[in-house]
């Protein structure tokens, strides 16, 4: 087999896979170190964790370090990750055409060699979760089952691709630990990112709808059918929704709602290409997530780093007044009415605008009035 032929034909980046020497090769496509999309779809919720919960505390310069920590561990175990799911699949992978080259199915590594080299990406995974705080230790932790089970999903369940969802932006629940706490918005964030993934993974499907139903693959592009572009433009449009509501409640103010809305036209996009093209735009789209996830990680660490300017109104802002009936009435543009003294005709108290009243007449603009309240006389 000539070198060509041992490349995918849907590498990402063929050159540099075909300039490693050809003993790492292999390994590198195990790893799917030449499709660096899912490591940037991994590592982004860490930042989107991170930076929601910095709308509270504010940007640190060490954040920077724990941005670096966080992209080492997702090359590490997104890689870990690839490396399970074909040591799983690897019978199923050597029956769908896009996947039949892979390392396993084609014998370039053994099933030993792919155990290896799982447990060298796991131990650098592990390097890194030692550097982690406490809580976001246990948090990471719990994410072992989801990266598990995944690989099976696809063979009991239509709705594999919520699954990936859970376990790919588990970062943003570690991201948050980080920076702070679990919060009731950062679950309602990482809610929304599930339904993100869901709609990008279900484009990402529609490439493998024909062989996935040869052999018996489920997954939300089967499922959906002819539809499966509308419905993935329904969670784009819900995990914006998601993404909205739980900047609103962590006071990411007006960037906080700019980002949710550009995320949203990024999904509208993508449905339109998909549309256009008749589906076979599916892989450049789903690629294009990477920057739908960026906007949102920008966006939240932009309004970490700019305060809201406090808000200004036409109105006079209100006053405390003291215990009793107060002396003066607060009206737009500054003005105020004084409450007319109570007089022995009318010893009540009430709000007129006499003051205003008395300017007028004293100035000539209206005339005197004999059936005036003794109060304005």
């Amino acid at each position: 087999m000539n070198d060509a032929r041992k490349i995918p034909a849907d590498s990402a980046l063929p050159g540099w896979l075909a300039s490693l020497p050809e003993a790492w090769r292999p390994y590198a496509m195990l790893a799917r170190w030449d499709r660096p999309v899912g490591i940037w779809l991994l590592y982004i919720p860490c930042l989107i964790g991170l930076s929601f919960q910095r709308l509270i505390t504010g940007v640190y310069v060490f954040d920077l370090v724990w941005a670096a920590l966080f992209l080492l561990g997702a090359v590490a175990m997104r890689g870990a990750g690839c490396t399970w799911n074909d040591i799983t699949d690897r019978d199923i992978d050597a029956s769908v055409s896009r996947t039949a080259l892979r390392p396993l199915p084609s014998g370039a590594v053994t099933l030993k060699q792919a155990y290896i080299f799982l447990a060298a990406q796991l131990l650098i995974g592990l390097l890194v979760w030692l550097f982690l705080p406490l809580d976001a230790k246990l948090v990471a932790l719990l994410s072992i089952p989801l990266v598990g089970a995944y690989p099976f999903m696809k063979r009991v369940t239509w709705w594999p691709q919520a699954w990936l969802g859970m376990t790919f932006n588990w970062g943003a629940l570690v991201g948050a630990a980080v920076a702070s706490t679990i919060s009731l918005p950062v679950l309602i964030l990482y809610a929304g990112l599930i339904l993100w993934t869901i709609a990008y993974d279900t484009i990402y499907a529609l490439q493998d709808r024909e062989d996935d139903a040869l052999i018996g693959v489920r997954s939300t592009a089967r499922l959906f059918g002819q539809r499966a572009v509308l419905i993935s433009f329904c969670f784009h449009l819900g995990a914006a929704a998601l993404i909205a509501l739980a900047a609103a409640l962590n006071e990411a103010g007006r960037i906080g709602a700019v980002t949710a809305l550009v995320f949203l036209g990024h999904g509208a996009w993508q449905s339109a290409r998909i549309k256009s093209s008749r589906e076979r735009d599916a892989l450049p789209v789903f690629k294009s997530n990477v920057w739908a996830g960026a906007v949102v990680a920008f966006g939240f660490a932009l309004s970490a780093m700019a305060p809201e300017p406090k808000q200004t109104s036409l109105f006079a802002d209100h006053e405390i007044v003291p215990e009793g009936p107060p002396s003066t009435m607060s009206l737009p543009f500054g003005f105020e009415v004084k409450r007319a003294r109570p007089s022995p005709a009318d010893p009540g108290e009430t709000w007129f605008a006499s003051e205003a009243l008395r300017t007028l007449r004293h100035e000539g603009v209206i005339g005197p009035d004999t059936d005036a309240h003794p109060a304005i006389r």
